[in-house]
């Protein structure tokens, strides 16, 4: 046994937060092409901590309803659930837009002609949208937005696209 005389030990524990640290230098970017305007748009959307309002300004523009060129402020955690979609699946592909942001006009004319349209569809509220990934089955996208718990997650087999949404945790 050693003996210490007229020694002083100081133990110092740094903590240093992780998901601090990673939030700060985090850059999230999304690619994208819509089906029904063949526009393309490959966004930075979020960088050193923040979402970029520029970009977000740019997605609001890009997801409008195409049908009445009417846009909303998109929900940016979307954008999130999109791009921690590729994260998991370690996808490097496109998002192909099915729809995104609907006005109430086009959501009932939706509505009339099929019965998979929601009367108070998210789509509403820019707090949803309806996807295809270039390099990922619908089926293995369906079943990695569904694994993320984040909200709604639609999967639409025959017309091959995957719905998601912000709203409560439920799949269809």
């Amino acid at each position: 046994m050693r003996k210490y005389s007229n020694a002083l030990f100081i133990v110092v524990l740094t903590i240093v937060p992780v998901a601090t640290t990673v939030s700060k230098t985090d850059e999230r970017q999304l690619s994208f092409y819509h089906t029904h305007t063949a526009e393309s748009l490959t966004v930075t959307y979020y960088r050193e901590g923040g979402y970029v309002p520029s970009a977000l300004a740019e997605l609001n523009h890009f997801l409008r309803d195409f049908r009445t060129d009417d846009a909303v402020d998109m929900d940016p955690a979307v954008f999130d659930i999109l791009y921690e979609i590729q994260t998991e699946s370690v996808s490097t592909g496109t998002y192909q837009i099915i729809s995104a942001y609907r006005s109430p006009a086009t959501n009932e004319m939706l509505r009339g002609n099929s019965k998979g349209v929601a009367r108070n569809s998210q789509h509403l509220l820019g707090k949803a949208i309806d996807v295809r990934l270039t390099d990922l089955d619908t089926a293995e996208l369906r079943d990695v937005a569904l694994s993320l718990q984040r909200g709604g997650v639609g999967y639409y087999q025959k017309s091959d696209f995957v719905h998601v949404d912000t709203g409560p945790v439920r799949q269809w």
